[in-house]
Formats: C-alpha cells, structure tokens, sequence
C-alpha cells in the first residue's frame, strides 16, 4: 500500500534546494531517506501536555527542477493503518487513532499531500503551500520550510539535500473534531527529512 499526513508538508522542499546551488541542471528525482526522516503531529490535551504521533509508512519522491523551482513537483501518499506510531506499549491509544471517531482508517486508509506553490523568502527559507487531503476532504495548508543542508553525503556519495518544515491547521476542518476543545483543534506539524537524489539508469 502506497504510503502523508499531513508534511505532512514537504513540497517546500522543492524550491529551497534550488535556491541553494545555482546549477543548471535537469529536473532530478529525490527521495526520502526514511532512516533520517521524521513526520510529526502534536497538541495539547487537557491543557496539561502536548502529545505526538509519528507518521513512519509513506511514499513519494521529489522532483526537483534547479532551473525553474516552480516547476518541482511533490506527491506524497501515508498509509494511515500501519503507519502511526505514539510510543512503545500505546496499542489502545493506536487503535482509537484508527477508529470512526478519529482517523476512520476502515474508510479512508490512505491521506495524500501534494505541493501546489512555493515562495522562497530568502537562499534557506521560505513558504510552501499544498493540498492535504484526509477523511476525504482536501483542504489548503501552510508551511515554513527552511533548507539546513545541500551536499554530497560523506559517507553514501549521494547528493543530499535536509529540510525541516513546521506549521498548524485546525483538524476540525477535515472532520476530525473529537474532544474538541479539550485536546486542542490545533495540530502542529513539524517535519525533519533527508533527501537523496535517486539513481538512474
């Protein structure tokens, strides 16, 4: 099964390796490295603490275009039913997230995300906006998006580009209005992803 949460948000991405190294080149594909890849989502319960989950089982490939960023592309797909993970011993916390109330992950088992723009602010930074769709229902959302690193990796060769991207949407919006407002509407997405650029033949 083809594997987003919301990253979440990573079609940001596309823009900022760009920026970062003037070079004429080719659209390039790029994928994640999901060893040093983390997708996130966190809020507030009860006002006493912010709690997490991961999203670990998705796929999709980046390609990057270094001489016209606008014309990068990302499409990312989360596999929703093995995919999330909150903590060792959270097989109850696991099993509400994919009931009807929550993620209804009987239904809608997959969520997708796909960049629709990009505005760089600066050679590192900038804004990403896309297109989360989830318990079938697409919406916009927002990212900032900044470029740590664009460089041969030391120990594969590869070139390697890292990104960290956060921002916020409301989960009412999608339907997603369980215990609402006493675990916050909400949501902070924060991503922390690795990128080599793929082999071709």
């Amino acid at each position: 099964m083809k594997t987003l949460f919301t990253a979440l948000p990573v079609a940001a991405l596309l823009g900022l390796g760009v920026m970062a190294q003037n070079a004429d080149a080719a659209p390039e594909v790029y994928a994640f490295d999901k060893t040093h890849t983390e997708i996130r989502a966190s809020w507030m319960h009860l006002g006493f603490s912010r709690q997490a989950v991961s999203f670990t089982r998705y796929d999709g490939e980046l390609l990057l275009d270094f001489d016209t960023p606008s014309a990068s592309t990302i499409d990312v797909t989360f596999d929703l039913i093995d995919g999330l993970y909150v903590g060792p011993n959270q097989e109850r916390f696991i099993d509400h997230l994919n009931a009807a109330d929550l993620f209804d992950t009987g239904r809608f088992p997959t969520a997708r995300f796909v960049a629709t723009g990009f505005e760089p602010e600066d050679g590192v930074s900038g804004v990403m906006t896309g297109d989360l769709t989830l318990l079938d229902q697409t919406h916009p959302i927002r990212l900032d998006v900044t470029l740590n690193r664009r460089a041969t990796h030391p120990l594969s060769g590869k070139p390697t580009a890292g990104f960290t991207a956060t921002g916020t949407i409301t989960r009412s919006q999608w339907g997603l209005d369980y215990a609402v407002p006493a675990v916050s509407d909400e949501i902070w997405i924060e991503i922390n992803a690795e990128l080599n650029r793929a082999v071709t033949e």
